[in-house]
């Protein structure tokens, strides 16, 4: 029997490399509180990312939680539905409401041409989200959120490592929030960072990680614990020296589907944008029914027959999901919607062998009519 194959799969350092990473830990026993290897892990990204500021938190929601609560905002939130649970949950926990813009049927990404319409008095941030790695239309969302006087905050949790035009996608935004989580391209097991050019907007994010405390004896307002320990930063300083060859591994998948996948009418897959330096995070495929002859869910069935376990990612939309009925009002977001109901991320890591994304691409084609 074959070897199930997820749809994503952690890479790791070497154990020798890691154990060496954290021996001195049991000499400084210094294992939390922005030790030496947190601050070492926070000055590499900055200069891997190309950012002026950054700071390392828990994971990535945090990031993003806690970056709208340092930023004050009150009232609306401009956002996608097409996203994982924690960019709306951010904002909600927030005490913001989200508002919902569809996006671009070809890059996942909000539609920058959607924006100004839902913008109202009560709109105080645009939260897009850098979908699949690719990058939204930041020069139209800055020109819209300056014409508006709007933060804007980027999800960037998909896009570690890429650039626009040279420069790293992290630098765009008054935020731009990464995850670290285990099974993205680069990972501290669970962790992420917030990027950004405000310096007091950095003071006011690290003391919101630390539970608002200013020194030892007060504490101004009401933070959380949402430190990175020691031992996550030093896998991170593990993997950020790999990380590299972890991409140009992930490109190697990704475009043999390409290859397979690319011209097979009913079939859309990832975009190749210009002027991007892509990570190679995600492949997804778009199936449509008519043109291509099985659904999304026949695949996937299919798929898992043969213990290939592909992802709906991301479906249900997040404004569809039980906690938010009664409590957001009902928006319009066709194309999201559409995309939600025939979109499946394909497995793709590093180790994954060309012979196993050849027999997907086979088990995906033994689906056309």
């Amino acid at each position: 029997m074959k070897e199930l194959i997820n749809v994503a799969r952690s890479s790791m350092p070497s154990f020798e490399e890691y154990c060496g990473e954290i021996r001195e830990l049991w000499d400084s026993r210094w294992l939390t509180n922005m030790g030496a290897k947190h601050e070492e892990l926070r000055g590499k990204l900055q200069e891997y990312l190309g950012v002026q500021r950054l700071d390392l938190l828990t994971n990535g929601h945090m990031a993003l939680e806690l970056s709208l609560q340092a930023l004050g905002l009150s009232g609306e939130v401009i956002t996608t539905p097409f996203t994982f649970a924690s960019t709306t949950q951010a904002i909600v926990r927030n005490g913001l409401t989200p508002v919902f813009c569809d996006i671009d049927p070809a890059t996942f990404c909000m539609d920058p041409e959607k924006i100004e319409p839902l913008i109202t008095e009560k709109t105080s941030a645009i939260l897009p989200v850098h979908v699949y790695g690719n990058v939204c239309d930041v020069e139209a969302i800055a020109a819209i959120a300056q014409k508006h006087t709007l933060a804007v905050i980027y999800d960037a949790a998909h896009t570690f490592g890429v650039k626009y035009r040279g420069r790293g996608v992290g630098d765009f935004g008054d935020v731009s929030c990464f995850s670290f989580h285990a099974t993205k391209v680069f990972h501290t097991i669970e962790g992420g960072c917030a990027c950004f050019q405000n310096a007091e907007f950095g003071e006011r994010l690290v003391g919101l990680k630390n539970f608002g405390l200013s020194g030892q004896e007060d504490a101004e307002e009401i933070g959380t614990n949402a430190k990175l320990d020691e031992f996550r930063a030093a896998m991170g300083l593990c993997n950020l020296r790999h990380v590299e060859e972890e991409i140009a591994k992930r490109e190697r998948v990704a475009q043999r589907y390409r290859e397979r996948l690319e011209e097979v009418p009913g079939l859309q897959v990832n975009p190749v944008q210009k002027n991007v330096r892509q990570n190679f995070a995600y492949f997804p495929v778009v199936f449509h029914e008519k043109a291509f002859g099985a659904d999304r869910d026949a695949v996937l069935h299919k798929l898992a027959e043969n213990g290939i376990h592909a992802r709906k990612y991301f479906y249900p939309l997040t404004s569809e999901f039980a906690c938010y009925k009664g409590r957001l009002e009902p928006q319009e977001t066709p194309v999201a919607k559409g995309i939600s109901q025939r979109v499946l991320t394909l497995p793709l890591y590093a180790e994954l062998d060309l012979a196993d994304a050849d027999r997907i691409c086979d088990i995906i084609l033994s689906c056309k009519k």
